[in-house]
């Protein structure tokens, strides 16, 4: 009888070679070859689960947005006591992938995002995995402030920490300290303004 293989779990395996890969050395370093190496199948099997190159790199892109995805949900459920101001800094912090353990996969987005300016398969993932992320923060904003434009707050919010991201991983800035200058946004989002 033929071993029975379940695709959906070896192609998750896949995206999870990809990930190692592009951390080690960025996207450039992802080949099919290093991939079957790292995730302990054959360059068949990887042919078999994905046409191409670009069709891997768009699952693997997509199996990195559900867990942060997965990751501010779960933040979000665990406390349901919790202010809508709280569930957003949680929502925020997530984001921004500034802890210690999310540091691989802060270098793998960043990776992605920079293909992503020349691949519109995955340009088309991102702006997916953003707008679903500004709208929970534009609700979050809603409930939690009296800001006049909650769309805007969270685009801008979205922006910085992403922008956050980025400056920690260059060392620009350290982590407690991006996570001050997260705080210190949140502090004032909703506030009047200063005449």
């Amino acid at each position: 009888m033929p071993k029975q293989v379940d695709h959906e779990s070896r192609r998750r395996r896949i995206a999870d070679a990809v990930c190692r890969l592009a951390d080690e050395s960025g996207l450039e370093g992802v080949t099919l070859r290093d991939v079957a190496a790292r995730a302990q199948v054959s360059m068949g099997a990887v042919q078999r689960c994905f046409g191409a190159k670009e069709e891997m790199l768009v699952f693997a892109l997509t199996h990195i947005g559900e867990r942060v995805s997965a990751r501010v949900t779960a933040r979000i459920v665990a406390s349901p006591a919790q202010s809508a101001r709280t569930a957003l800094g949680h929502a925020a912090t997530e984001v921004s992938l500034l802890q210690e353990e999310h540091r691989a996969e802060a270098r793998v987005w960043l990776a992605f995002v920079a293909q992503a300016a020349v691949s519109p398969s995955l340009a088309e993932i991102l702006r997916a995995n953003y707008a679903g992320l500004q709208t929970l923060f534009a609700r979050l904003i809603t409930e939690a402030t009296e800001s006049a434009d909650p769309e805007r707050a969270a685009r801008t919010l979205l922006a910085l920490a992403d922008g956050l991201t980025t400056h920690v991983l260059i060392g620009h800035l350290t982590p407690a300290a991006a996570e001050d200058v997260l705080d210190g946004h949140l502090r004032n989002l909703g506030a009047p303004a200063a005449s």
